[in-house]
């Protein structure tokens, strides 16, 4: 019997980490991908670091229609050869259900029929620790696949998951570098895009976006995030972080006469401050600054005046894709699974006191 090597793709952390990698910031918003390119990349580097063809690449992602059904994008990508299309469903709060089972569930039935020998695994995410264990109890090798962050590093990246797996492979960062890329606002007038936005925009033939109705072709597998389901979790887990959204704390005023030190605006009602609580290090507070600071950056590239007057009123309440963005950066940077609430507060506190300095 032929030998095969096997490649399952947890879509959520993929992109999450590739956003990052890219624009300093999980938000997937920010990027356009290639995914035909991305994912014979991906094909290649399996087999490489095999030796062994591969049999199958499993894509797992919730599908942006009701119900849990592919998007035209979607269904383009589940035509490339040798991708299977694996797709839970997306909650009305922009939530992943079902992709982690999915993969859990295939990790073990695979081990037991044996139908390759070794299983690529790319993702982070630590609630697949025990699904990689059930296939590896069957003579399985699970070797996981990560996404480099710029230092070259494994970006967010269970400790537990890896302790778990047989190997721990990193991409090489060009194959995230010559596929994803920044995503531009294109003007309503015509002005030169950059060579790496023309590149992209070319291959797929697919216009980038404009400031108000972003253009998605519907026939071509090459699109720009922002759907739904790109509120898809990476590591951790949107029932660890996003699965409550605490009202913003009730404004605090400064004691007269303190001494000069960080405070920053209160979201409940835009007059009061909000001081750190004691037990926030000034660490905290400078990765706090730069995580609201990259995602705003990121999210005000493509942003009409429209978009920005629409965000101001929802204040206080955060967009699904933009607070689980704020959440996920938080916890990478900080190396830690759960963000504690007062974190959370101060988070998204800031995140308010930030939006107020974009220009009008």
């Amino acid at each position: 019997m032929r030998s095969y090597c096997a490649l399952y793709v947890d879509v959520g952390y993929l992109l999450a980490a590739a956003a990052t990698r890219v624009t300093g910031t999980s938000l997937r918003k920010g990027v356009v991908v290639s995914y035909p390119d991305l994912v014979a990349r991906l094909i290649a580097d399996a087999e490489k670091a095999s030796g062994l063809p591969l049999l199958r690449l499993h894509w797992y992602d919730s599908g942006n229609r009701s119900g849990g059904t592919p998007d035209a994008t979607q269904e383009g990508i589940g035509m490339l050869p040798r991708v299977k299309l694996r797709l839970g469903r997306t909650s009305p709060q922009g939530e992943q259900k079902g992709v982690d089972l999915r993969i859990g569930l295939d990790l073990a039935a695979h081990g037991r029929n044996r139908s390759v020998d070794v299983i690529y695994l790319l993702s982070g995410d630590d609630d697949l620790s025990e699904a990689v264990e059930e296939a590896q109890s069957h003579g399985m090798q699970v070797v996981l696949m990560a996404v480099p962050d710029r230092s070259g590093k494994a970006h967010a990246v269970s400790r537990h998951l890896i302790r778990e797996a047989d190997d721990l492979i990193v991409l090489d960062g060009a194959v995230i570098d010559e596929t994803v890329h920044v995503r531009q606002l294109q003007p309503e007038t015509d002005v030169p895009l950059s060579p790496a936005a023309a590149a992209v925009a070319a291959a797929g033939g697919v216009p980038l976006p404009g400031p108000r109705d972003p253009v998605v072709v519907e026939t071509a597998p090459l699109v720009v995030e922002g759907e739904p389901s790109t509120a898809a979790s990476a590591r951790p887990t949107p029932a660890v972080l996003a699965g409550s959204r605490p009202s913003p704390k009730p404004a605090a005023p400064g004691p007269v006469g303190s001494p000069a030190r960080v405070v920053w605006s209160s979201s409940s009602d835009g007059n009061g401050t909000t001081e750190p609580a004691p037990s926030v290090t000034p660490h905290e507070l400078e990765v706090v600054d730069e995580v609201c600071r990259r995602v705003i950056d990121t999210w005000a590239m493509t942003a009409s005046p429209a978009d920005r007057s629409r965000l101001l009123s929802q204040k206080p309440f955060i967009p699904n894709d933009l607070d689980r963005a704020l959440l996920l950066d938080l916890s990478a940077r900080l190396d830690r699974y759960d963000v504690e609430d007062q974190l959370r507060f101060l988070l998204r506190d800031h995140f308010w006191e930030r939006v107020s300095r974009l220009p009008r």
